[in-house]
């Protein structure tokens, strides 16, 4: 018995430390409205940063944040670090140094997002029309084709092609109306529509410049 005792002991700590950060997954997950699959990612995460003693010394909200985060990432699922910022009352900068952490340590292999799946929700958070959806999503597939967009940040990306196709379909909507449905800065989609100019055909380049 005394055996016994000794091991829920130990065992204690560690599910008091789980009990706590999945209280915070579920409460994230709620605000962030992401799905079930997203979220037994995020646990899995965590209980392999916890296991190799990475949660030690370190804030438990700001590890659950960043392994919702990485969740994000492997499934492909867009919210940038500023949603899960917001959601969390955690600055961007800490989750990122804890996100940073997992991807080190756990040796994790991130899939870059793809830009075309980022631009409905976008188009969405700003109210932009499908017409000025749709333009963004052709502008974005030429892109592709040119190899222009590699390597480049896909939300990033998917702001600046959706600025550029509001100015061509003349919907008023501001570069810093696109930036925070987006969650990037205005300085983002200008340096990213840089990226954009050659795959515009001389017509749209008139209009837009």
């Amino acid at each position: 018995l005394r055996t016994w005792d000794g091991r829920s002991q130990v065992h204690e700590p560690v599910d008091r430390n789980l009990r706590q950060a999945f209280s915070e997954l579920d409460r994230l997950a709620d605000k962030l409205s992401v799905g079930d699959a997203v979220v037994e990612r995020a646990a899995y995460i965590y209980r392999q940063a916890l296991e190799k003693g990475l949660v030690r010394g370190r804030s438990i909200s700001a590890l659950i944040a960043a392994s919702l985060y990485a969740a994000c990432r492997e499934t492909e699922t867009p919210r940038t670090l500023k949603d899960v910022s917001a959601a969390s009352n955690i600055k961007k900068k800490d989750i990122a140094r804890c996100y940073r952490l997992l991807v080190r340590e756990l040796e994790k292999k991130m899939p870059v997002a793809d830009p075309l799946k980022t631009v409905s929700r976008i188009a969405s958070a700003a109210g932009l029309s499908e017409k000025t959806k749709r333009r963004a999503l052709d502008i974005i597939t030429r892109t592709k084709q040119s190899l222009s967009s590699a390597g480049k940040d896909p939300m990033g990306l998917a702001a600046a092609a959706l600025y550029v196709s509001c100015v061509l379909e003349g919907e008023n909507k501001t570069q810093k109306d696109v930036a925070e449905a987006a969650g990037v800065t205005e300085v983002t989609i200008r340096n990213r529509y840089k990226g954009l100019r050659n795959v515009l055909t001389p017509e749209e380049l008139k209009v837009v410049e």
